[in-house]
């Protein structure tokens, strides 16, 4: 997907899905960590209360675009190759954690797990993803076509994210249940939110 991934987002994006990006990522502060941050489409929107920031991703050929975007709009980030799942800083090494649309391609309780292990008791994390619908029909629709939203982009678009974040001992402080612009039906469910990390 490396290759034309900005391409194949590039609608989407500009219907919306950018302006999300940017309310969300705005509210990122102190040191921060982003996971699975591909070809850095969040780059833009970090701001100036951002003490430091370290970059994930764990392709190399999306590494590779992230470290080119990255020379240009955020040339003091740290960039390391590393999953979600296994994450290699400290315990309580941040502030903020972002996740933009990876938990859904994720082993969600290990990469939930290593949030809450870096963030320091009272970090943000903040999280714009997909989700299962809690409309029964629309549910059922996307458990159906899940198997080809794997197979096309390499993630469930069914998941019931929102719960996972609870188990893994966050407290969700702010959640809003939006739509994925110009993005087939079953993939459409997002949540776009904030929890705090327990102590």
């Amino acid at each position: 997907m490396a290759p034309v991934y900005d391409r194949f987002t590039h609608k989407t994006e500009e219907a919306g899905l950018r302006e999300m990006r940017r309310s969300l990522v705005g509210e990122a502060t102190g040191r921060v960590l982003e996971l699975g941050a591909g070809t850095g489409l969040n780059l833009p929107h970090y701001a100036e209360s951002v003490e430091s920031l370290v970059l994930t991703e764990p392709q190399s050929p999306m590494l590779r675009r992230l470290q080119d975007k990255a020379r240009e709009q955020a040339p003091d980030a740290e960039l390391r190759q590393a999953p979600a799942e296994e994450l290699p800083f400290e315990d309580a090494s941040f502030d903020t954690v972002v996740s933009t649309l990876v938990l859904c391609g994720a082993d969600q309780e290990r990469s939930l797990g290593e949030v809450r292990r870096v963030l320091r008791p009272g970090g943000l994390f903040l999280f714009l993803e997909h989700v299962r619908s809690d409309d029964p029909e629309l549910g059922r629709f996307q458990d159906r076509m899940n198997w080809l939203n794997r197979l096309v982009v390499g993630c469930d678009c069914n998941r019931r994210t929102l719960a996972a974040i609870e188990n893994a001992g966050f407290t969700v402080s702010r959640v809003e249940h939006r739509t994925l612009p110009e993005a087939p039906k079953f993939t459409r469910p997002l949540i776009v939110g904030e929890a705090v990390a327990g102590s």
